[in-house]
């Protein structure tokens, strides 16, 4: 079984930094995909960045410069940093890992999410 869990939300003003963590366990190491997803209040689901096994990273217009997305393998974690946070952050925080291919998704997991909320 393939389980994600974040970790790292919280409340902080505005201008503020948090660290969220994507803790993976299971049988991973087929995905070749990962990212992470935002649902603010009101809002669909927002892409945010997303890494592939070739470790270029792609991020949303709206976060960057101000976020980073990184990855421990040895500890199975992604992280995301998040710099200068702007109310219009808040957000749940979603992880996702995937496996692509040619056909399209063959496989996709998601986490329970974090709350951030960034208050101005």
């Amino acid at each position: 079984q393939v389980q994600l869990v974040e970790s790292g939300g919280g409340l902080v003003q505005a201008g503020g930094s948090l660290r969220l963590s994507c803790a993976a366990s299971g049988n991973i190491n087929s995905f070749n995909y990962m990212g992470w997803y935002r649902v603010a209040p009101g809002k669909g689901r927002e892409w945010v960045a997303n890494i592939g096994s070739s470790g270029i990273v792609n991020y949303a217009r709206s976060v960057s410069g101000r976020f980073t997305f990184s990855r421990d393998d040895a500890k199975n974690t992604m992280y995301l940093q998040m710099n200068n946070l702007k109310p219009e952050d808040t957000a749940v925080y979603y992880c996702n890992l995937a496996e692509l291919s040619g056909r399209g998704t063959l496989s996709d997991h998601w986490g329970q999410g974090t709350q951030v909320t960034v208050s101005s």
